[in-house]
């Protein structure tokens, strides 16, 4: 790193310091202030012509139209000359402005002193990114803490780190100088158990790393005109050896110049003295005495670390050992990249062979459910047809046993046919026998009346008879009479020529009574023959089928639902005449009663005649019939 970013990191906080609303703008009377301070502090002449120029009281002004890098770049930083003026005065000067603003309460002066926190202040600069906002990144805070606890003859805890970054992962990509301090006072990086030996410890590390002290201590040197030997504080820098009097530097007795024709080698012991070692420059050669071998040692490796730093044209080992870890973070995340590439395309590769692999399994188990598929499509198949094939023969079945029914059920329609026929002609010659019982009926109702009206006709003229016959045998027990009246046995035989004509007519009437009733039981005859005709072809019987008992047709014959009884048929068409002569109905009633008493068992027995005939007759005979 170059002098002028040193310098610009502690000009930073001053720039910041004095941007109080946090715009990235400045006043110009802060910046004249603070360029003057700058050109006191880098021992610099002042120019007041060109500061006065650059920061005129206007707008148009260079700072007001580039900014103030270019005025601090072009007069201050590259007027600056190393060795020229003290770095840790214009650090304490950036330090003093910004500390007051920024500086946390969380900083303890108990624990960490402002001294010690501006020389924590400088080694965070020092250690810090060269990237703005300055950050120092966990690796660096790493080793700075590792440095001051060996320096304090302690072990840094790690942990401490960690538990601060897992808490605040922002810390991750790296924490400014003001949470760096809070976090050192705090104790969540490093636990101060003394505050005097962390700060005698933190300047010895504060010397080594910030005014590039590559090492000191006491030593023996042997004078170059009286040849004595005397003890002084050694100090050694990259670029000279300086040796004081005692350790607090007030008074510095000489300086060994180093350059990259200087050579340093061990001496033997001699003259009482032992752990010799000469440090030869091209004008003189120092002797010196270390305590013992160690030291000895470790003074010569840092003799020749300077020499390398000088002849590399280095002049700080620190930094040269920071540019180091930054390379070796590079080189460590390249190598990472690389090997995190290599894993990746491991990873990549292994993916692939497994996606090849998982393809190739995927295409066995496809090919597998396929032919699964395939043969249960094809058992499916075979069930379909096995199905098919049943539902065929239940079809055909089916079909034979439909053509089984209809020819049933034709030869049923004819039988049908047949019996509707026949049950048709039955219905006629019932129709018909009921028609003539029915005109037998009346007219033996008609007969039965007129004898009735005979029969009362013969009483009243019987009746007169017995008064005539009375009356004269009356009149013949009357004596006194002497002579009897012609007209009264002229009387009595009118009576009795009526009455025997009455007689007579009676007789002739009980003929026609006797016929009409000899009609009438054959009309009914005929009736009950064609009424169970009628019942045998309404019953639940096939045509052709004969009642085999007498039981079964006086059954049949009972049931008035399926064939009208005669009496009742007859009383349909009864003639108005009967309602006239109630009288004469109730005995009609009570004789028609008697006589079918005495006809009903022949009338039974005639039908069964009738049966048994219908059964030996055929159709034909039947249909003639």
């Amino acid at each position: 790193m170059d002098l002028r970013s040193e310098l610009l990191k502690s000009i930073w906080y001053a720039f910041t310091s004095l941007d109080a609303e946090h715009s990235g703008k400045v006043s110009k009377s802060q910046l004249k202030v603070l360029s003057h301070n700058l050109y006191t502090a880098l021992n610099i002449p002042h120019d007041p012509v060109a500061l006065e120029e650059h920061f005129r009281d206007d707008d148009e002004g260079p700072v007001s139209n580039h900014g103030y890098m270019p005025y601090l770049n072009n007069y201050i930083l590259a007027k600056a000359k190393e060795g020229t003026f003290d770095k840790e005065m214009l650090d304490d000067l950036c330090w003093m402005m910004t500390v007051k603003k920024n500086l946390g309460p969380g900083v303890k002066d108990t624990v960490c002193s402002r001294k010690d926190s501006f020389k924590l202040f400088c080694l965070f600069n020092l250690l810090s990114e060269d990237r703005y906002p300055l950050i120092m990144i966990p690796a660096e805070v790493e080793y700075l803490m590792k440095k001051i606890s060996t320096a304090m003859n302690q072990d840094w805890d790690g942990r401490l780190l960690e538990d601060l970054l897992s808490h605040d992962p922002s810390l991750q990509e790296g924490m400014s100088v003001w949470k760096f301090l809070e976090h050192i006072s705090s104790g969540q990086l490093l636990r101060i158990t003394s505050v005097d030996t962390f700060s005698l410890t933190l300047d010895d590390v504060f010397q080594e790393m910030y005014h590039n002290i590559l090492k000191k201590g006491y030593m023996w040197k042997k004078g170059h005109m009286r040849r004595n030997w005397t003890e002084r504080w050694f100090v050694l820098k990259s670029s000279n050896i300086s040796y004081y009097v005692s350790e607090d530097l007030k008074e510095k007795k000489g300086e060994i110049p180093l350059d990259k024709d200087c050579v340093v080698e061990t001496l033997p012991d001699k003259e009482g003295r032992r752990c010799l070692f000469c440090v030869k420059t091209p004008t003189r050669a120092y002797e010196i005495s270390a305590s013992d071998q160690k030291q000895r040692v470790e003074w010569i490796q840092a003799i020749q670390t300077a020499l390398r730093l000088l002849g590399e044209g280095k002049s700080s080992l620190h930094q040269e050992l920071k540019l180091k870890r930054r390379e070796q973070r590079g080189s460590s995340r390249r190598s990472r990249g690389e090997v995190q590439v290599a894993q990746e395309l491991q990873e990549e590769r292994e993916r692939q062979e497994q996606q090849i692999e998982s393809i190739i399994q995927h295409q066995r188990e496809v090919e597998a459910k396929r032919r699964e598929q395939e043969e249960k499509e094809r058992e499916r198949q075979r069930e379909v047809q096995r199905e098919l094939e049943r539902q065929l023969q239940e079809a055909e079945k089916a079909r034979d046993t439909m053509v089984e029914e209809l020819t049933l059920k034709e030869k049923e329609a004819e039988r049908q046919r047949r019996r509707i026929q026949e049950l048709e002609m039955t219905q006629e010659k019932l129709e018909a026998a009921l028609n003539t019982e029915i005109q037998a009926r009346l007219e033996e109702e008609r007969a039965r009346l007129e004898q009735e009206r005979l029969l009362q006709e013969e009483e009243e003229k019987l009746k007169q008879l017995q008064k005539l016959q009375e009356e004269q045998g009356a009149l013949q027990q009357k004596s006194q009479l002497e002579i009897t009246t012609p007209a009264k046995p002229s009387a009595i035989d009118a009576a009795s020529q009526e009455l025997q004509t009455l007689r007579e007519t009676r007789e002739r009437s009980h003929q026609h009574l006797e016929e009409a009733q000899k009609k009438l039981e054959k009309a009914s005859c005929h009736v009950k023959h064609w009424n169970v005709q009628l019942n045998r072809l309404l019953g639940p019987i096939s045509p052709g089928e004969r009642f085999e008992t007498h039981k079964n047709v006086k059954k049949n014959h009972a049931k008035p639902e399926f064939a009208f009884a005669s009496q009742e048929f007859i009383s349909k068409f009864q003639p108005d005449t009967n309602q006239q002569s109630p009288k004469s109905d109730s005995q009609s009633s009570e004789e028609e009663e008697e006589e079918e008493e005495e006809e009903g068992l022949p009338g039974h027995m005639d039908a069964v005649s009738l049966s048994d005939k219908d059964k030996n007759q055929t159709p034909e005979n039947r249909k003639s019939c």
